[in-house]
């Protein structure tokens, strides 16, 4: 059986662009198509629609023919977002060997909601997670122009993320995704269940569930080897500051400013010494990012570092990471709620 999810796994790796994912470049696009009906289409069972994404190629520019159709959930409603997110979905192979796109099928894009900082305050997350695991999403920063066939007139020019496919990203960790709902997160890989939730809480994200996948992938590398979690859409965290994220209700929290650990109780705190032991290790690397970014604001870096700098306090001194990180034990506390999400169960 293993050699079957190894076969698959070769699969899926011989169909990634090596070009895409490479470097933190910014990726100049431009989404042709009948942008305006795309963006008007936000129901439950919304409709691909004909489009064409452009990009230079050598000096060249490329024109590769895809479908798009607006995604997601809370982000998808036009009352939340002016800009819903979007699937670009790729015909295979159908386009240059040495294009960006060659070999990709299914691309998440997601767009500027709330203006275009939150989209690089949330990709400077996956960048952050990047450096902490390679069981991670990579990100793309793209600078993309929407431009509207029926009056061939731009409609909007902003900043957005492509995200790697979940099955290249289950594929370059030699796994493959697993769909499985209501798994315990306690019979995971132990190890990277607490590093992810460690993670969840640095960046002040609590929308989150392994039972229900919320914002949350499980890959498995083998039928006998315990799944392991991966994380992902990260607007409603506090460090990127979205204007119109909030904790859920049912977690009793004032806003995305003020921290949660929603991982499972641990009695013992030193199960969760050599987390913390990386963290630290990556303190410098990931003030960096945020650190003299010509991309973010300058009161934006202060308060991210300063939000940082609370984590590192939290966890090298014992009575705070004890009060912090034991809160899931205590039973009159909100530490294991389960959040759904939106999503139908």
């Amino acid at each position: 059986m293993r050699n079957i999810f190894l076969f698959l796994t070769c699969l899926q790796l011989s169909g990634q662009s090596k070009a895409l994912f490479k470097n933190d470049q910014i990726i100049e696009l431009t989404l042709y198509g009948q942008i305006n009906d795309v963006f008007k289409d936000r129901g439950e069972s919304s409709s691909y629609h004909k489009a064409s994404v452009i990009h230079d190629l050598g000096g060249v520019k490329n024109e590769i023919p895809l479908k798009i159709k607006t995604r997601g959930n809370f982000r998808r409603s036009a009352s939340n977002c002016k800009f819903p997110p979007l699937l670009l979905n790729f015909p295979k192979n159908k386009h240059p060997k040495n294009s960006l796109f060659y070999g990709q099928n299914k691309l998440k894009l997601v767009t500027s909601c709330k203006g275009e900082n939150f989209v690089i305050q949330e990709y400077l997350v996956y960048r952050l997670c990047n450096l902490l695991t390679p069981y991670s999403f990579k990100a793309q920063l793209v600078n993309v122009t929407y431009k509207d066939a029926d009056k061939d007139e731009i409609i909007n020019q902003s900043y957005g993320i492509l995200l790697e496919n979940e099955m290249n990203m289950a594929a370059r960790n030699e796994a493959v995704v697993l769909r499985k709902l209501h798994v315990n997160p306690q019979s995971i890989q132990r190890q990277e269940f607490l590093k992810m939730a460690v993670f969840e809480y640095l960046i002040g994200n609590t929308d989150w569930s392994i039972q229900y996948q919320q914002n949350v992938k499980l890959i498995q590398k083998s039928p006998s080897s315990l799944p392991i979690s991966i994380p992902y859409d990260f607007d409603h965290a506090g460090i990127v500051r979205a204007p119109y994220a909030k904790p859920a209700p049912a977690l009793k929290m004032k806003s995305t400013q003020e921290r949660r650990y929603r991982g499972f109780c641990v009695s013992n705190m030193n199960e969760l010494a050599t987390v913390f032991e990386e963290f630290n290790g990556l303190r410098e690397s990931i003030n960096k990012l945020y650190d003299k970014n010509i991309l973010l604001d300058q009161k934006y870096i202060k308060k991210t570092i300063s939000f940082l700098n609370e984590f590192y306090e939290t966890i090298n001194d014992p009575k705070k990471a004890k009060r912090a990180f034991l809160y899931p034990c205590d039973r009159l506390g909100t530490g294991n709620v389960v959040i759904k999400g939106l999503k139908k169960q």
